[in-house]
Formats: C-alpha cells, sequence, structure tokens
C-alpha cells in the first residue's frame, strides 16, 4: 500500500476523531505529541498542494501562448506541443514525488511518524515544483 493511501486512512482517522470546532484543532506552530505533527505536516501539504493548484493556470496558459508560435511546426515534426510537453511532465513528476515520498516515508515504517515523513516530503517536493514552474512562467 502507497504511503499516500496510508497517510490518506490516517488523516480520514485523524478528522473522524476531530473536535468539530476549529480552536480545537492542533497548534501547528508548535506542535506536540506525533498527532499533531503529522496532522500540521499533512496541513502543509496540503497548503502547498493548494498552491500549486492555483498557479497551474497560469503556467498552462503560458504553454497555450508559446503554443501559438510553436505548434504547428511541433506537430509537423511529430513532437509534443508546449502544453502537452508540459502536461506529461507533470504527471511524470507527480509520479516522482508520490513515489519518491513514499520511499522517504520508509525511514519510519510501520511507526506513527510515518504518515508525518510522507507530508513532509510531499510539501517539499510540492513546494520545489512551484518554483520551477514559477521560474519557467518568469522567463517567458
Amino acid at each position: 500500500m502507497s504511503t499516500t493511501r496510508i497517510m490518506l486512512g490516517f488523516f480520514a482517522v485523524l478528522l473522524l476523531d476531530a473536535p468539530a470546532r476549529a480552536q480545537d484543532l492542533p497548534d501547528c506552530i508548535d506542535p506536540q505529541t506525533q498527532m499533531e505533527m503529522s496532522y500540521c505536516a499533512h496541513a502543509d501539504y496540503e497548503d502547498a498542494d493548494k498552491e500549486l493548484n492555483e498557479l497551474w493556470p497560469d503556467v498552462v496558459a503560458a504553454a497555450r501562448q508559446s503554443d501559438e508560435y510553436v505548434a504547428e511546426q511541433a506537430k509537423s515534426m511529430g513532437v509534443p506541443t508546449t502544453l502537452e510537453a508540459l502536461r506529461t511532465a507533470q504527471r511524470a513528476w507527480i509520479s516522482f514525488r508520490d513515489a519518491q515520498c513514499e520511499y522517504e516515508a520508509y525511514e519510519m515504517f510501520g511507526g506513527t511518524g510515518q504518515p508525518m515523513v510522507g507530508s513532509l516530503c510531499l510539501a517539499r517536493l510540492t513546494r520545489e515544483r512551484i518554483e520551477v514552474l514559477k521560474r519557467a512562467l518568469e522567463a517567458r
């Protein structure tokens, strides 16, 4: 079972057991228990994923704009358009990210920290991807 699925299962249980009031959620500035640390690591990943998803339309728009100039030539050469290459790269990156984080989480295999390590990895690699995509946008 992948770490992503393990983490999702862990957080489903955590959310089912979570208090109904927002003020009862863990203090992610200074989490004290493993459950709080895992919750906060996952929340950090969710924030990074949200930021990536907010950036994505701009990246796609830039690829489409690039394709205004290169799509016909790319097609005639039998190579992907900018947008096609971007989507292929993003799918490959997601597969890499998930596999890498599953691997890194094995550092704590079977322990209560395994979901936290996986989430920390997901957040880190997602933020790295955001920076790559932002640099690509700035270069256009």
